[in-house]
Formats: structure tokens, sequence, C-alpha cells
């Protein structure tokens, strides 16, 4: 984990999540070159293209110490592939590296659980800086961005209600999106389907909806309300 890392023998490791590789290459030359200057002590560096790929290296890495993703990768449905990430890898974190500095989708990530937001025009040094921090066990946020500013949006409040749901309800949250029934989780999460249908209750419960075509369909509102209003293409 990387809280408590910085400062021990133990360098981190890294994996960049983004479909570009000339980004890929220009973050890793950054975090390589002059790596223990201020602080940031980096062991291995590790590359993903693709949201498949990034779960195969985190089951096969599990001692990952942070993440540093891109929302409009192959595979990533924005901010629910953030999400999807936090429920299946709750111990790692993870920066949202984007090009967009919106400051409602710096608040969304946050609401997701993400770690950190760094738009890609930022300063190398300051990318390390916030990198450092992270790995000392903190956040990293633009100053600029008021984390706690009221917002009444449908997306706002999609966020909040799925905010209350523990990791492992929104793996099963995500499940149900991707057409599993319940005795398919249940083989995937390794469990009895009682504790499946447990979940999908509790699911409900929180969601405040009555069936689970009604949850997944408020994910799947998500990905729509931030293609139309909150995250556009900005690359």
């Amino acid at each position: 984990m990387a809280e408590g890392l910085i400062g021990s023998a133990t360098a981190a490791r890294i994996l960049i999540a983004d479909d570009h590789p000339l980004f890929r290459d220009a973050l890793r030359q950054a975090l390589s070159s002059d790596s223990d200057a201020g602080g940031l002590s980096v062991g291995t560096i590790a590359e993903s293209g693709n949201i498949d790929a990034v779960m195969d290296d985190l089951t096969e890495n599990p001692e990952t110490d942070l993440v540093l993703l891109d929302l409009s990768m192959p595979g990533v449905r924005g901010l629910s592939g953030l999400m999807n990430l936090r429920a299946r890898f709750p111990e790692v974190p993870v920066i949202v590296v984007t090009g967009s500095d919106d400051p409602a989708v710096v608040r969304r990530c946050a609401d997701f659980g993400a770690s950190g937001f760094i738009p890609k025009s930022l300063q190398v040094s300051e990318m390390r800086d916030a990198i450092t921090q992270v790995l000392e066990g903190g956040t990293w946020f633009p100053p600029d961005v008021n984390l706690t500013a009221e917002d009444e949006s449908e997306l706002a409040d999609i966020a909040r209600r799925l905010a209350t749901l523990t990791p492992q309800q929104m793996r099963v949250l995500m499940m149900l999106g991707e057409g599993l029934l319940n005795k398919q989780i249940a083989y995937e999460l390794d469990v009895s389907e009682a504790t499946v249908k447990a979940h999908v209750s509790a699911i409900l419960q929180k969601l405040n909806v009555d069936s689970r075509t009604q949850a997944v369909i408020m994910v799947n509102r998500i990905d729509a309300l931030q293609r139309d209003d909150v995250l556009p293409d900005v690359r």
C-alpha cells in the first residue's frame, strides 16, 4: 500500500493507464528522471493501454502503490470506469490524469474515490509533487477547485447515492451492468448466491430504486450525462 511509502526503503510501483503511447512515455520520463528528488522514489513503472490490461496488471501485482488513470481510454466508460477500478481494487490509490480541468469532473472523481486529479496541462514539477503527496497517503486536487461546492445536478445526485455503496456492493453493481446473473456474480466473487442477493437488496435500498434494471440504468446515466454535459473529448 502507498501509506507510509515515501521515506522508506521501498520504491513505489506505479501503473500508467493511458492509451496514448507518447503521453505514457512522457509521463514515464517525468517520473523516472531524478526520481529521488523532492521525495519521489519510483521503483517500477508499468503501462497499460486499456482497462482490461489495467485489471490484469493489478490482479497480478496487487502490491501496486498507485494508478495514474486516463478517463478516456478504450474500455473505460469515464466515471463508471473509475468506479469499477475502485470497487475491484479499493486498496490501490488512483489519480485521474486527463485533459479536462472542469471543476465538476474534479468533484465527481473525488466523489467516486479518486485520491487525486491531475490535468495533463500541469507542470511536471507540480505533477511530481501531487504524486508524492498521494504516495504519502494524502490526496491532491487542483487547489482552485472547491470540492465541497453544492451541486444539485442529476450527476451529483447519482454520485451521492453511489458513494454510499461499499466496494463489494459497487463491484456487484458493475457486474449487474454487464448483464451477469446472480449465479455468475457469485462464481466471480467466490461467494454464495444468498450473499449476492443480500448485496443486490442493499444496493437497491441505498440507490432508492425498485429493481436491478433501474440500478443499472442509474449507472448508465453517469456516462450519458458526462458525455453530454460534463466530460467532453478534449484530446
